[in-house]
């Protein structure tokens, strides 16, 4: 208000409370009488001239007093009609009280003033208001839309422009928006979340997610700047429309679905800025990672019958981890969400992975799953320390999976990579460009041919470099009668002007077929 032009053209000069002028200024209102403390409801600016006020040290204290209990924004005296100067107790009392004293040393124009002060406030008013319906017709929408809740939470980060995060009752995370704060901010999120809603100066705002009576979790904004609506009501109208989407869901199980999908989705496809960030995104949702060793498990079931896709199955792989004591994250994979579900294990250090226990793991998953057992293949990675290590262990699980989840066993399959050196070797690469370069060196032929000819010698060099020796189960493998497989055999062979009979080449082809499927993953 300072600033405004007829304010400043009176030559305004602060004499008390200069430390709180950030006060808001809900009204501007003119008085001459001293017992107008009974007249306001608070957050007003007065402006006097002094006219009716007391004369002597004590009525002036008394008067700032009785001012600052009504909640006064502030008092503007003009000097010249009753004072030529302030008088000092005035000042004093001000000071004392921490009410903001200002006079005006030149004559003005109250009327102009409270013009200017009431159309700022009136247009903030409807500012806010605008701003309201927007932020409800967002949100609106995105309710009938049946928006994810990880794409509401997003929008809330967006509009406030500050970290958002969805946490269960648990004080486990669904779902964030970090803006430019990254992944850090999840540090240590489950400790700091119960102490901020245990304490009653936290600067977060946290509403609760909830509808008939069910609460679910809460949406918290950290600290950021003002939004015209209200940080307050952004947030209550977001938290309405993810219980509106909570209760359209019907499934206990969304959340944690939701939630472990888009891990899985950073972690396979390198969604993540850093390793450290997304530690704290696997710990903030309850997945331990710190000090704890890590297995990553591919499952698919042979039964064309199976109804059950991965996603909808994952809650049943959690609680069969849950049953052999392991905390566990499960989705279905990013590249084939309808079949291949993935699960990763977090094991205490005196835990061990153990045969028994895979076959617990994969028997309990099924029948929680509606799966019949023996229809299921489970491929078992390596054990890692850190998130380079899982990410290669569900590689080189999803590898063995797509190598043998499509064998007719009739019984409960389980493959492990300890039995796979050259694919553990491959893996240990990771992205190394030399190897890719290799990859590319070994097969251009091939795929030129295949990609001009609309042909398949990629995958029977594959059924080929899988079954070494054995070329009867290599070609019913790969699904061809053994005279047109020896044909492609030979066509191979002049393509890459190699001899398939010499071991060291196969098992260079197959290292460069494994780096393929690797890095395509």
């Amino acid at each position: 208000m300072l600033r405004f032009d007829d304010v400043a053209a009176a030559l305004p000069e602060v004499l008390a409370g200069a430390d709180h002028l950030d006060r808001p200024v809900r009204w501007v209102h003119v008085t001459e009488t001293a017992s107008v403390a009974h007249l306001v409801s608070g957050g007003e600016l007065l402006l006097s001239t002094g006219v009716g006020w007391p004369s002597d040290d004590a009525g002036l204290g008394g008067f700032i007093a009785q001012l600052v209990s009504a909640g006064i924004a502030g008092l503007v005296l003009e000097l010249g009609v009753r004072f030529d100067a302030v008088p000092r107790a005035l000042v004093t009392a001000a000071t004392a009280l921490g009410l903001p004293l200002i006079v005006l040393h030149r004559e003005a124009r109250f009327v102009a003033i409270t013009e200017a002060v009431h159309s700022r406030i009136i247009s903030d008013q409807m500012a806010a208001l605008r701003a309201r319906d927007d932020i409800h017709a967002l949100f609106t929408d995105l309710s009938l839309r049946g928006s994810p809740a990880d794409f509401i939470v997003s929008q809330v980060g967006r509009v406030l422009g500050a970290p958002v995060v969805l946490e269960n009752l648990n004080h486990h995370v669904v779902a964030f928006e970090a803006l430019d704060a990254g992944d850090d901010v999840l540090d240590a999120w489950e400790q700091r979340s119960r102490v901020a809603h245990r304490s009653a100066d936290t600067d977060w705002l946290i509403t609760p997610v909830e509808a008939r009576g069910i609460r679910w979790g809460h949406l918290i904004a950290l600290p950021g700047a003002p939004h015209p609506a209200g940080r307050s009501n952004v947030l209550e109208q977001a938290a309405v429309a993810l219980a509106l989407s909570r209760l359209a869901d019907r499934d206990a199980d969304e959340w944690t679905r939701q939630s472990h999908e888009y891990l899985l989705r950073a972690l396979i496809g390198g969604r993540f800025s850093s390793e450290s960030g997304l530690v704290a995104r696997f710990e903030a949702a309850g997945i331990a990672v710190r000090g704890r060793r890590l297995v990553g498990l591919a499952l698919v079931s042979r039964s064309d019958g199976a109804t059950a896709s991965a996603a909808q199955s994952a809650p049943a792989a959690l609680a069969a981890a849950r049953d052999i004591g392991v905390d566990a994250l499960a989705g279905a994979h990013p590249a084939s969400p309808g079949a291949q579900l993935i699960v990763a294990l977090s094991l205490g250090q005196n835990q061990q992975l153990t045969d028994h226990a895979i076959d617990t793991f994969a028997r309990r998953y099924a029948h929680a799953a509606s799966l019949a057992v023996e229809e299921l293949v489970v491929a078992v990675g390596a054990e890692a320390v850190d998130i380079p290590g899982l990410l290669a262990s569900v590689e080189e699980a999803t590898e063995l999976l797509a190598r043998n989840g499509g064998s007719r066993r009739r019984n409960l399959s389980v493959y492990r990579v300890d039995s796979r050196p050259l694919l553990r070797f491959i893996n240990s690469f990771g992205s190394d460009p030399r190897l890719q370069a290799h990859s590319e060196q070994m097969l251009r032929p091939l795929i030129e041919y295949d990609l001009d000819n609309g042909r398949d010698l990629l995958s029977v060099l594959q059924a080929y470099a899988s079954n070494p020796g054995n070329r009867t189960k290599a070609a019913a493998s790969s699904h061809l009668s053994r005279s047109v497989f020896y044909q492609r055999i030979a066509l191979i062979e002049d393509l890459l002007g190699a001899d398939l009979d010499d071991g060291e080449t196969v098992s260079a082809l197959h290292a460069a077929l494994l780096a393929r499927r690797t890095s395509a993953h």
